[in-house]
C-alpha cells in the first residue's frame, strides 16, 4: 500500500509539472496570434486521435463502455472538461493571471467537501492542515496579495470560479468513473466528448484552415501531448490510486512548477513571498504523505473487488449447472 500511495503522488507531480510546461508555449502562441479557442479545440481533438490510434494497436478492450455511461462520459468530458478549459483562458482574458490561477485552485476545497458529505471520505487532521497550506502557498506563488479582486472585471471573477467548479467535477467524475473503467478508458470519452463538444460549439476543424506556420504547430502538437494527453493521464492515474481530495491538493503544484519555468526560461523573477509560498505547497504533499492512509474506496480498490465478485458470481453459475 505505501508503495501504491507513493506512485500515486509521483502520478499527480508529474501532471502538475507537465500542466506548467505546456504555458511558456502557450505563451508564444498566444504572442502569435493563435486565440485560446483554437488551441483547446485543437489540443482536445489531438488528444483523442492519438488515444484512439494507440488504443487500436495496443488493446482494442479499452473502448468497450456500457451504453448506459454514455450520459455519464458527457457530462466528464462534454461538459467539465470543455468548460474547464474555456472558463479559465475567459477569466484570463478579463482579469489578471494570477487571480485566475488562485480562484481555480479554490476547486479542491470543494472536492474535499463533496468527497467527506457524500462519499464518506474522512476528512483528517492532515489533509485539512495540507489544504489550508496549500491553498496558502498558491495564494503567495502567484501574488495574490497584490490582487484587488473588487476592482476586477465581475465577468472574469464568476468565469474563475466556474472554472473551479469544473474543475472539481471533472475531478470527482473521473474518480467515479474509474470505479467501474480503467484510467485510459475514462480518459479517452472525456477527451472524445469534449472534441465532440468544441466542434459543435465552435466552427468545427478551423483548425485546418487558420493557416498555421510550421512552428506554431510544433508547439500545439507539443501542448496537444505533453501539455495534455500525459498530464491527465497521470492525473487520472494518480486519482486511481489516493482519490480525488489528495490528488487535487497535490496538483496545486501546478503554479510553482509555472513560476519555475517563468524563472527559468522566460527571465521573470521570484519574489520571497513566492519562494516561500512554493516551500509551502511542497511542504503540504510532504505532509500527505507523513499519514499513509489505507484507503478503501480508492477506484483501484472497488474496481478490484468489483472484478473478483464477477469472477466470483461466474463461478458459481457454473457449478450451479
Amino acid at each position: 500500500m505505501a508503495m501504491t500511495s507513493i506512485k500515486g503522488y509521483l502520478y499527480v507531480v508529474g501532471a502538475a509539472v507537465l500542466w506548467a510546461s505546456s504555458g511558456v508555449a502557450g505563451k508564444s502562441l498566444f504572442a502569435g496570434g493563435v486565440t485560446p479557442f483554437e488551441l483547446v479545440q485543437i489540443r482536445v481533438t489531438v488528444s483523442t486521435v492519438l488515444l484512439a490510434v494507440v488504443f487500436s494497436l495496443r488493446d482494442r478492450s479499452l473502448f468497450r463502455i456500457r451504453a448506459r455511461d454514455l450520459v455519464y462520459f458527457f457530462l466528464l468530458g462534454g461538459v467539465a472538461m470543455a468548460l474547464v478549459q474555456i472558463t479559465y483562458f475567459y477569466a484570463v482574458s478579463k482579469i489578471q493571471v494570477a487571480a485566475a490561477i488562485f480562484l481555480q485552485y479554490l476547486g479542491p476545497f470543494l472536492v474535499a467537501f463533496y468527497a467527506v458529505c457524500f462519499w464518506k471520505e474522512r476528512l483528517t487532521l492532515t489533509k485539512s492542515l495540507s489544504l489550508l497550506i496549500s491553498l496558502l502557498g498558491c495564494y503567495l506563488v502567484v501574488g495574490g496579495y497584490d490582487v484587488d479582486l473588487l476592482r476586477m472585471n465581475w465577468a472574469g471573477i464568476v468565469s474563475a470560479l466556474c472554472s473551479a467548479v469544473c474543475f472539481a467535477a471533472y475531478t470527482l467524475l473521473g474518480e467515479k468513473g474509474m470505479h467501474r473503467y480503467t484510467p485510459w478508458t475514462v480518459l479517452f470519452y472525456a477527451f472524445f466528448f469534449a472534441t465532440l463538444s468544441w466542434h459543435i460549439f465552435y466552427p468545427p476543424f478551423h483548425y485546418l484552415h487558420a493557416g498555421f506556420s510550421l512552428g506554431q504547430w510544433r508547439w500545439l502538437l507539443y501542448i496537444s501531448v505533453m501539455g495534455t494527453v500525459l498530464p491527465f493521464a497521470l492525473f487520472f492515474m494518480g486519482i486511481n490510486l489516493i482519490r480525488s481530495t489528495r490528488a487535487s491538493i497535490t496538483a496545486t503544484l501546478e503554479p510553482i512548477s509555472a513560476g519555475l519555468f517563468a524563472y527559468l526560461f522566460l527571465g521573470e523573477g521570484l519574489a520571497p513571498l513566492q519562494v516561500v509560498g512554493g516551500a509551502m505547497v511542497v511542504g503540504a504533499i510532504v505532509l500527505l504523505q507523513l499519514k499513509r492512509e489505507q484507503d478503501d474506496l480508492a477506484p483501484a480498490i472497488i474496481r478490484t473487488r468489483l472484478v473478483m465478485g464477477e469472477a466470483r458470481s461466474e463461478h458459481m453459475r457454473r457449478v450451479s449447472r
